[in-house]
Parts: C-alpha cells; structure tokens; sequence
C-alpha cells in the first residue's frame, strides 16, 4: 500500500482495516477516541472498515488549543505524557459514568488517546505523538494503560498521518488480544507499518492486567527488537524518554560492560566531569545541566552468549546504587552515539573511555561500510560538540603509562590523531602513573565467581552491598 492511501481504498484487503474490523466486530469491545493537532487519523480506521458501531461510542478532535485547553485543561505542551494521560483520564471516565449501567455487564470498555505533531507547513518541527489506551481486559476488572511515545520519520504530513493511523490500530488490537503477552503486545504494533517508519522509544504498561511486568525489561525489549536504538532510566531504574530528559542539557557518557560497575569506571567519570565543566558553553552561553550516563550497549549485554533479564537489571540496579543514570542502546559506533545524542539536542556531549578502545577507535576496518571510512566517522562524531576523554592505561611489556597523548597509532593516521588532539577533541584524563588502575569488570566478576574477597577492594561500598544482598553474577559465572 502506498504511504498515504486510504484504508477504504483497501477496505477487505488491508492487514490494518482487517485488525479495525475484528475489533468491530466484537461485541464485548466498546469505547471511544479522542485525537488532538496531527493525530487525527485512528478512529477513521474503524469508520473505514465497517460495522464500527460496534465499536465507537463517541470520537472527539480538538485541533485548537483554547478548545483543548477547555475539555482537558491547560497543559505545559500538547504533545506529551502529561496531555494523553488527562486525556484518558477524562474520556474514559465519561464513558463508564454514561455506559457502565446499561452495558457494563458485557462489555470491557476503553478510551484511545492521543496527541502528536506532525511534519508542519514550514517544516523543521519535532515530529512525535504520545498514545495510550486505557481499557478492561475482561468485563468488570479495573482499568490497565498501555501509554508510549513514537517518533515519525516520515518525511511528509500524509506519510506521517497514515503511520500514526496504523499504530493506533494496532494498539487497540494489541491491547485486548495480546494483554497476557506484553512483550508480543509489543511486537505487534509496528506490523504493517514498518520501523523505518516509526520509532517507539518508550513504553508504559500497569494496571491488573500488568501486574506482573517489569517496566525496566519493556524497555530493553524496545531495543532487543529494534523498535528504537536506547533506552534511557533514571537513578533509580524508571525509564525515561531521551529526548525529554537530556534534551538543552549537557551529557558525559561512559561506555562499558559494568558487570559490575567498578570503582575505576567512577573515577573515569569524576575525572572526566571535572575537565568536561571547564568546557566554554556553545556561543558563550550558559553551562547546561550536566547529566551523567553510563551506557551499556546489547553487544555487552550479550557477552555471556545472550542479553539475560537479570543480568540487565543486576547492571541497572548497580549503576543506580552510585547514582548514575543508565543508557541502554544498540548503538555500536562512536560517531552513530554522537548523532543519537544531537537528535536528541544535547547541547554537548563528553565521551569517557580508555587508551586501548581509543586505540580501537583508529582501527580502519571498523568503517568499511563508511564510503568516507574513517575520514566520515570521525567527522560525523565531532560534529556534534563531542569531545573524548581518555584514562590511561598500562603497557603490558614496558609497565609505562601510555596517555591520550603518547598513544601511537598507525603512522598514516597519526596526523589525524595529532589534529584531533591540538583541537582539543581528544583530551587525555590526568592520573599519577604511580597509582594507576587498570583492572576490568571482568576481572572483578570472575572473582566474585571465584568467591575471592579482594572484589570488594574493587567496587563502591554500595555496589558491594547490593552484591552481597541479591547474590549478582554468581548464578552466571562462567565454568571455564
């Protein structure tokens, strides 16, 4: 189906109007939507599609913001959590109060929401919507809420109005038919749309229906599925979306495996931030807020074979406990994290990491996919206010300290490196050599593995303490 058709155009054909229709024609479904500014596209679904009077008990469009402001009140921003939640709030509580005596004892009702701005005239806008649906999963239970927020990457209005069209309809479908199932719940909103179309980039499920879930692992699945490149949680594991939390702020970000987070990967950070807040703010403005970030990619997830909920959370839980947020991704490449931090317009960005990945970094057969090779990664990384900062490590052989200003790389790329330097991109983490620490998680884990007590010596006290608490990593240790 080309983007923008119709789905009477396809009325019988169409997998999305054959998903409006079976909700219509099941008697038990009944409820209503409401669609502020460019979400005006769900409920013409099941017009579309017949037999919605089975279905639709009232649709509300409020395009104008004083008419809005009147039903639902005033609100920060209209495309946001705060909108769609009073929306649910007031639109599902007409429709019991008016329904629920004449109907109630067979019907499980809902009320979809949403509220999204769309590819505007003059063009440059942010193009999001946030959705929810509040509904019953059987006859008399309390409500549950599935709420998300989506990105539109089409490039035009139409595009976009169709793709959000289609979600609606596959949330409300998803809602009533996939409820036991969330991780399939989610896995079936994107089908027939397509993900290079939309980009679901956090998630809420509660309520009975819910009771058992995790908001935590809805997250990582997003990313495990492909639904969207990272999760960002809190400080203490709430997940939360990127492009709210860190948008005008300035972010220092430490890339790791953090199983567990040691005492080195908190010294890196503290060393970092200290030069990361001499950095003049862009055009002699104000200094952002700096946010904190250690950022634990699937590959890392997946160094014991597989990305294993409990490995996960133990990971979340631990960078929680020294409080720091946490940056889930599938995000490979360094220049591919700048570009994932500047959609999300950070006003500048620190990357934490030491010698040998630095050295990695000037390995040219990472960017044989790049036309421009490493010429292109790099220029796409530094683009974006990106700066390196690099801890020391040890020479193996020589036992020498080898800096972000000593390390020698290949000789036809050693200009690079020196121009990066004399700009001030690549910056050296001070340490005294004589105290330099260069041991790994990994090391840390395989003792805890071992039951050797000198782990401790190695991590905060409140990293220990949760080990001790929840026995971390010893479940999967490695056998050889």
């Amino acid at each position: 189906m080309a983007h923008g058709t119709t789905p009477l155009a396809n009325h019988g054909v169409d997998p999305t109007a054959q998903r409006a229709l079976a909700i219509n024609l099941d008697d038990t479904v009944y409820g209503s939507f409401s669609e502020i500014g460019a979400g005006q596209e769900v409920a013409r679904w099941f017009f579309a599609a017949g037999g919605a009077a089975g279905t639709v008990a009232k649709t509300m469009s409020a395009y104008d913001m004083t008419v809005s402001d009147a039903v639902y009140g005033k609100a920060g921003r209209y495309v946001s959590r705060e909108r769609v939640e009073r929306m649910l709030d007031h639109e599902y509580a007409l429709l019991h109060e008016r329904l629920d005596p004449s109907r109630g004892d067979r019907t499980r009702f809902f009320a979809l929401a949403d509220t999204a701005a769309a590819k505007s005239f003059a063009g440059g806008n942010e193009c999001h919507a946030w959705l929810g649906i509040r509904f019953q999963h059987a006859v008399h239970t309390p409500t549950s809420d599935v709420v998300l927020h989506v990105r539109l990457l089409d490039s035009t209005n139409a595009q976009q109005a169709d793709a959000l069209g289609r979600l609606g309809v596959n949330l409300v479908h998803a809602a009533f038919a996939h409820w036991k199932q969330p991780r399939s719940l989610i896995e079936t909103l994107l089908e027939h749309v397509g993900r290079e179309r939309l980009e679901i980039d956090w998630i809420r499920m509660a309520g009975p229906a819910f009771k058992e879930v995790d908001n935590r692992l809805l997250g990582l699945h997003l990313v495990r599925v492909g639904f969207t490149p990272a999760v960002l949680f809190d400080i203490d594991g709430t997940p939360l979306l990127a492009s709210e939390s860190i948008r005008h702020t300035r972010v220092l970000v430490e890339r790791g495996r953090f199983a567990p987070v040691t005492s080195l990967n908190l010294e890196m950070l503290a060393r970092s931030r200290e030069a990361f807040e001499s950095v003049p703010a862009p055009a002699g403005g104000p200094q952002g807020l700096i946010r904190e970030i250690m950022e634990v990619t699937m590959n890392n997830l997946r160094d014991q074979g597989s990305a294993e909920d409990a490995d996960f959370l133990a990971r979340v839980d631990l960078i929680n406990a020294v409080g720091r947020m946490v940056l889930v991704s599938d995000i490979g490449a360094f220049h591919s994290l700048g570009e994932y931090l500047a959609d999300r317009q950070v006003e500048a960005t620190g990357l934490v990491l030491g010698v040998p990945l630095l050295r990695e970094l000037f390995n040219e057969s990472h960017y044989k996919q790049l036309d421009g090779g490493i010429l292109e990664a790099f220029g796409r990384l530094f683009t974006h206010s990106v700066r390196l900062y690099v801890y020391p490590t040890r020479d193996v052989i020589s036992g020498q300290a080898v800096t972000a200003d000593t390390l020698t790389v290949a000789a036809h790329l050693a200009h690079l490196l020196q121009h990066l330097r004399v700009n001030g991109l690549i910056l050296p983490i001070p340490c005294d050599p004589t105290t330099l620490r260069t041991y790994s998680s990994e090391e840390v884990r395989m003792r805890i593995c071992s039951g050797d007590p000198s782990w401790r010596d190695l991590v905060a006290p409140e990293v220990a303490a949760h080990i001790d608490a929840h026995g971390y990593f010893g479940a999967s240790c490695p056998t050889t």
